[in-house]
């Protein structure tokens, strides 16, 4: 169920109470179990939550917002862009999982598809044609496969990312380290308006906020944790890309690296991650082959471009079941919890969804679209 506007209100005041990061906001909301019961709570239940400060409590209790709500969110409207919180259904889920994940999103554009497999492609802002071309032939490749394409709408290695993945006329997301209101670098403009319209855009900074070397290690492990995996397509050994890929690793994503001149100073990033394990790749299909949408003659026809008109019936649990799946794996006994069902019920119905090929079992008893 969607927040109402009132919480949502609640919401974007919290959000803008100086001080208060996203781990002691995810607390507070998880104690009180909305953001108005929060503002409601009073000082003394405020300093009971693990992470926030008495100073915090205080200015909780105050309403001291870096900004006044109402007029950010009717800012966020005029820019044509929504807010969506933790809590929402169309929040990512996978992104849920990294630590102190965005409280609240600012989107301009469309959902985010809640089942689709997303690739994260970064690199060198001024990258060599060889990279630029690379970025965008991994992207269109991936698209082509139903495969969404994550960046930062950077110059260079980003830009080509995106454009790839949108020639295929994929899904492709650009996560920005300003306000949603802001287009950094300006150059990009007409390419961020192009995304909106097939993508989304999306940010995690209120309205206004300029591109603050700060903001972009944040944006960075927001790009790694909408994605399955990271590939860093051209880098020096000192660049943000390797940042993300090291913020990848921490969040349990795979990190793919392509090769390029020994002779290239602009290489020498992805080579240093290659050396230490990254999945050397040349091509779309070289990440593909990882999460397995190569192996199944079912995937084709149940899981890119997404045709579920093609699909075989399926009794209750079995839709039950699907529906909680992705192409995330999850654990039997998560499926379990997840969908309030019995062992034996839930063990047979992935069976019947084995058999019709809408279904993987991976190693552990984990299941995957």
């Amino acid at each position: 169920m969607k927040a109402s506007s009132n919480e949502i209100l609640s919401w974007v005041g919290l959000y803008l109470i100086p001080g208060l990061g996203n781990r002691a906001f995810g607390n507070l909301i998880a104690r009180f179990g909305s953001a108005k019961a929060v503002f409601d709570a009073g000082f003394s239940g405020l300093v009971g939550v693990e992470g926030v400060r008495e100073e915090v409590a205080r200015r909780i209790v105050a309403r001291q917002y870096t900004c006044d709500p109402e007029k950010e969110i009717r800012r966020v409207e005029d820019n044509g862009a929504r807010i969506i919180t933790y809590l929402d259904p169309s929040y990512p889920r996978l992104l849920k999982e990294i630590h102190s994940p965005p409280m609240l999103l600012y989107i301009k554009g469309k959902n985010i598809p809640a089942n689709q497999t997303l690739i994260a492609a970064v690199g060198s802002r001024n990258p060599t044609h060889y990279g630029t071309r690379a970025a965008e032939n991994i992207a269109f490749g991936l698209a082509k496969r139903g495969v969404g394409v994550v960046s930062g709408m950077a110059k260079g290695i980003d830009s080509a990312a995106h454009v790839g993945c949108m020639r295929a006329n994929g899904f492709t997301i650009a996560v920005i380290g300003t306000g949603i209101d802001q287009v950094y670098p300006a150059s990009n403009k007409g390419l961020a308006e192009q995304i909106t319209e097939s993508g989304a855009v999306i940010s995690e900074f209120p309205i206004g906020s300029p591109p603050e070397p700060k903001n972009f290690p944040i944006r960075n492990r927001t790009i790694s944790g909408l994605s399955r995996g990271v590939v860093v397509v051209e880098a020096t050994r000192n660049s943000g890309s390797l940042i993300t890929a090291s913020l990848a690793l921490e969040q349990g994503r795979d990190v793919f690296a392509v090769p390029g001149s020994i002779d290239s100073f602009k290489s020498t990033g992805a080579h240093f991650l290659i050396k230490r394990g990254a999945k050397l790749v040349e091509n779309a299909d070289d990440i593909l082959d990882e999460f397995g949408y190569n192996d199944s003659p079912h995937q084709e026809k149940f899981i890119f471009g997404n045709k579920e008109g093609n699909m075989p019936e399926m009794n209750e649990p079995e839709k039950k079941i699907y529906e909680l799946l992705g192409e995330y794996p999850l654990h039997i006994d998560e499926i379990v919890r997840m969908g309030n069902m019995g062992t034996g019920e839930v063990s047979s119905a992935l069976m019947g969804l084995e058999l019709k090929g809408l279904v993987r079992q991976l190693m552990g008893k984990m299941f995957v679209r």
